[in-house]
């Protein structure tokens, strides 16, 4: 008996030497491991973890943008001033030793003081090389690749802006001078984007920068594997194409379809529309002139037709 005596009060041990008297030992094993309470968007079951996996499953299959894959140059005092005016990213700014610094010239390097953009001066014939022999005036930005839009986004933001979109589509357009100068008259006239083709068409290189003279960076242009199919979808999302033909049945004057949602083709220099793009639009409007020997180019049909649509709208 004195043997199996116990002081009173004093805790029983197991053969382990764990512990089993009293809550303690059970409630102290019972908690370890389990670390804080998860966040709710990590709890499967919360409503919250739902949601996140929506969004991640959406950003998994929204198209991704495309970029032109290099740098580019823009060269020549206006275009460089009109583009950091415009805020287009700038990764540096060049200019040549001995050149003349005018009012232009200044005000590129305030502008690029103000925005944090480097400068470097090199020899003319050191940026000669640089922007592959093109007149650059002494002055030349270098810009990343450009990132293009997806076409979808063009509506969106027609409908952030509660307006009736109005696109312009350019069929198999080779010159960037062409290009840039549709971008210009589409951000003057109110257009919500352009869509280019991806392959066998201008895109987005230093010419078209320049002749956009800055509108580039705040009209959005958005690339298609696919002109004809990307039409459809804009017809399937409520939008009329028109195409701009000289053979038109509908004259530019007489188009009853410009104060709606509307896509305006735009062919390309020497054969105009291609056949499927043709029979895709809706109507093909003409643009009347004086001369029937005379024509325009794709630049310039695309600003007088962009400039009816927009009287139109008003």
């Amino acid at each position: 008996m004195a043997g199996n005596s116990q002081r009173k009060g004093a805790i029983k041990k197991s053969g382990k030497g764990n512990p089993t008297a009293g809550s303690g030992g059970r409630v102290k094993r019972g908690l370890e491991g389990r670390g804080p309470t998860p966040k709710a968007k990590d709890r499967e079951y919360h409503k919250a973890h739902k949601v996140a996996k929506r969004a991640e499953k959406a950003a998994a299959t929204k198209p991704k943008r495309r970029t032109t894959g290099d740098a580019e140059w823009i060269i020549g005092r206006n275009p460089v001033v009109e583009s950091l005016r415009e805020g287009v990213p700038i990764n540096a700014l060049y200019v040549a030793e001995g050149a003349e610094r005018d009012g232009r010239l200044r005000e590129a390097f305030q502008l690029a003081s103000d925005k944090g953009i480097k400068l470097l001066e090199v020899t003319k014939t050191e940026m000669d090389r640089m922007v592959g022999g093109g007149v650059h005036q002494g002055l030349a930005a270098r810009i990343p690749a450009y990132e293009y839009a997806h076409p979808d986004d063009l509506l969106d933001l027609a409908a952030k802006n509660a307006e009736k979109p109005l696109i312009v589509a350019v069929d198999h357009i080779t010159d960037p001078r062409n290009l840039g100068a549709i971008i210009r008259s589409a951000a003057g006239f109110g257009a919500h984007g352009v869509v280019i083709p991806e392959r066998r068409a201008a895109g987005m290189t230093a010419a078209a920068w320049k002749t956009s003279a800055g509108a580039a960076a705040r009209m959005p242009v958005a690339q298609t594997v696919n002109l004809t199919r990307q039409l459809k979808a804009y017809q399937d999302a409520g939008c009329m194409v028109v195409g701009l033909a000289a053979e038109g049945d509908v004259s530019l004057p007489d188009l009853d379809l410009a104060d709606g949602p509307l896509v305006v083709v735009v062919g390309s220099e020497g054969e105009g529309l291609s056949r499927l793009v043709s029979e895709t639009c809706d109507q093909l409007v003409s643009i009347p002139m004086a001369n029937r020997l005379e024509s325009l180019n794709a630049g310039v049909a695309a600003s007088v037709a962009l400039y009816a649509i927009s009287e139109a709208r008003r």
